[in-house]
């Protein structure tokens, strides 16, 4: 095989990790909550920053990003509080929703280049000597995303299976009505679902940054692979759309081989419109 082609397939698994910890958030919050969150890219971002932002006072980068997920997990549960429940309580559409998600994204996104600026930026790490395989070399802190991503996803994956809010939540996602009259702390649900989304988000967030670099519109140019994710692998499903990540990032990228780079998103948006004409529950399952 050429090994352009083999850099391309790392280059997407490691794309895939990202997108795939993004997704599984966005899918969480959509299953449970009913909400299709356009700004959660740029909580994404936001969990970027907080980590840019703890790494250049001082923080060592692994402190930086768990403080980073924690802000950007404060950030939304006042966000929760503030907008979102009212918004339950009122029963509004979900045009209503859709088009608050929106502002809220603007809002977001303004605010982070009103405070950081416009200009890209990078964590302050030292440069680290690509790792061979023969003629493929593959970036170390590729490496390092990829293996985040995996524990992450074990993380998850222990939370909803072998948990009472694990279970509480898919108990929630399958009826919350039902599940509010046999017992369960809806509200508490709720809170925790924020938690366990932003969290996974703020993370992959701060791994985008860690292999590209950090600006206002990365989580935002993000947006359209994440939903294709949720999709792929049927709404709320976070397997399904950790398994339609990868496929969207791999896709993407090896599509460079054959057409310019600056095509590769029109992959991602291909393969969801495909999906909605001949399988619209996605392929997988759409619950948890």
């Amino acid at each position: 095989m050429d090994p352009l082609l083999i850099q391309l397939l790392i280059n997407g698994v490691a794309l895939g990790s990202i997108i795939a910890l993004a997704a599984a958030g966005l899918t969480l919050t959509f299953g449970i909550l009913r909400l299709p969150n356009f700004a959660h890219g740029d909580f994404m971002t936001l969990g970027a920053y907080f980590t840019l932002m703890l790494n250049g006072i001082g923080f060592p980068f692994w402190l930086a990003v768990i403080g980073g997920g924690g802000l950007t997990v404060g950030g939304a549960v006042l966000i929760e509080r503030i907008v979102w429940q009212h918004l339950r309580d009122r029963r509004v559409a979900s045009t209503t929703l859709i088009i608050t998600s929106l502002g809220l994204a603007l809002f977001l996104r303004n605010g982070m280049i009103l405070i950081w600026g416009a200009a890209n930026q990078s964590y302050a790490l030292p440069v680290v000597t690509a790792l061979r395989l023969g003629d493929i070399r593959i970036a170390y802190y590729r490496v390092v995303v990829m293996g985040l991503a995996v524990v992450a996803i074990a993380i998850l994956h222990a939370i909803l299976q072998y948990t009472k809010v694990g279970k509480a939540m898919r108990a929630v996602a399958d009826n919350i009505d039902l599940a509010r009259i046999s017992g369960i702390n809806v509200e508490r649900v709720i809170l925790w679902t924020w938690v366990l989304s932003m969290g996974l988000t703020a993370v992959g967030g701060s791994m985008y940054g860690l292999i590209t670099a950090v600006r206002p519109n990365m989580g935002w140019f993000l947006i359209l692979p994440m939903f294709a994710s949720v999709i792929l692998g049927g709404i709320g499903n976070p397997y399904g759309a950790i398994a339609g990540a990868f496929v969207i990032g791999i896709t993407q990228e090896v599509s460079t081989y054959w057409m310019p780079s600056e095509y590769k998103i029109a992959v991602a948006l291909i393969l969801m419109v495909l999906v909605l004409l001949f399988k619209p529950q996605g392929l997988f399952q759409g619950t948890m």
